[in-house]
């Protein structure tokens, strides 16, 4: 059984090589979505570009997700009204779903719009769902409440949200290409190679981009974008079609969704040892496994083979509010990270959210995720 993740085990071309013609201007430190979208966006500008991987490109996070591609934020919609603001929350979503949009458009046949579901697991979830689809539509935005949902889930979930513009991604594939893209615009790209401090960089800015992995390289910052375990399973195929769409519930918990090849992807389950799941520690681990194994025999109705199993890191910060711009008393050093397990789609915004501001177009956008507030937290 592999512990190479399903999607990086995809067979891929090498990446074009490039030597850059001096110094770079911009180094990025982490070749995973948000590392590859922030150098391409730089090199498309006229930079210098270097981007050091400390494994593979995607070889982290972003090569081993449940590959969902989801337009808002990490928290639920009502959430953020409260904790940033009407206004600022519609605008922070809208800018998720233009974001999701492009990534689309850039990903080809990594990207499928199936729409998602956002279920609930019993009466209290639907209800807080209910009061998040009425927010939603109440300020614009498409979504469909399901009370009926098809077979297996039928009399299991008491109600839905449904997110027509969202999908289902090979995330590897599509890190992958934004290399190539990288590198046919000029990035100077170092895979295999950790960077131990800035200055042997030789850039003028640095920006780390490696989420919930520790760099060693953002100064106070270092351990506030928390560490944390997020493990997967990818089954054998089987022939019922029944999870086109992704699914997740439990407050995001539980998370599934059936590949073109009818293999199920299925995550979650960190609650059932949460504080061990506060780590760097890229293993899986028997209790969360079993708790994946059983719960998709209960969806199916019979035990699958389990082909593969993998473990990421991604960044939780409290807020949920990713970690954008300057790293505070560090000339040079900015950050991107902090998606709190939606990093597919906030990490493609994110890296390209950093590449504007170096480039002298800061977002206003940058308000809500200032790395400093963390420090004052």
């Amino acid at each position: 059984m592999s512990t190479i993740s399903y999607w990086l085990a995809e067979p891929h071309d090498p990446l074009p090589r490039v030597q850059l013609d001096g110094r770079p201007h911009v180094a990025v430190v982490g070749g995973g979505i948000t590392g590859c979208s922030c150098a391409l966006a730089l090199a498309e500008a006229g930079l210098r570009v270097r981007l050091y991987e400390a494994r593979e490109i995607a070889g982290g996070a972003s090569g081993r997700n449940g590959g969902f591609a989801l337009g808002g934020g990490s928290a639920p919609y009502p959430v953020m009204v409260e904790s940033i603001g009407r206004e600022r929350a519609v605008a922070l979503w809208r800018w998720t779903e233009r974001a999701l949009a492009e990534l689309a458009e850039t990903a080809g046949d990594a990207f499928r719009p199936t729409g998602s579901l956002r279920l609930a697991a019993d009466e209290l979830e639907r209800a807080e769902l209910e009061a998040e689809y009425a927010a939603l539509r109440a300020d614009g935005f498409a979504v469909e409440w399901r009370d009926e949902l098809p077979p297996p889930l039928t009399g299991a979930y008491p109600g839905a949200i449904f997110h027509p513009a969202d999908g289902v991604l090979q995330p590897a594939r599509l890190v992958r290409r934004l290399a190539v893209r990288a590198a046919e615009a000029g990035v100077e790209i170092h895979e295999h190679t950790r960077v131990r401090s800035t200055a042997e960089t030789e850039a003028e800015a640095v920006v780390v981009a490696t989420d919930g992995y520790p760099s060693g390289l953002l100064g106070a910052l270092e351990g506030l974008i928390v560490p944390t375990r997020g493990q997967v399973i990818a089954t054998e195929p089987v022939p019922e079609r029944l999870f086109e769409t992704p699914h997740y519930g439990r407050h995001g918990f539980d998370y599934w969704h059936q590949t073109l090849d009818g293999r199920i992807v299925a995550g979650g389950f960190r609650d059932v040892s949460l504080q061990e799941e506060f780590t760097a520690d890229e293993v899986t681990t028997p209790v969360v496994q079993s708790a994946l194994e059983t719960f998709v025999s209960s969806l199916i109705g019979r035990p699958l083979r389990v082909d593969y199993r993998w473990a990421g890191i991604f960044g939780l910060v409290l807020d949920f509010l990713p970690v954008v711009g300057p790293v505070p008393g560090e000339n040079g050093l900015w950050v991107a990270g902090g998606y709190s397990g939606h990093g597919n789609v906030l990490g493609f915004a994110c890296g390209r959210l950093a590449a504007r501001a170096i480039l002298g177009d800061r977002d206003p956008l940058l308000d809500l995720f200032e790395p400093g507030r963390l420090l004052a937290a």
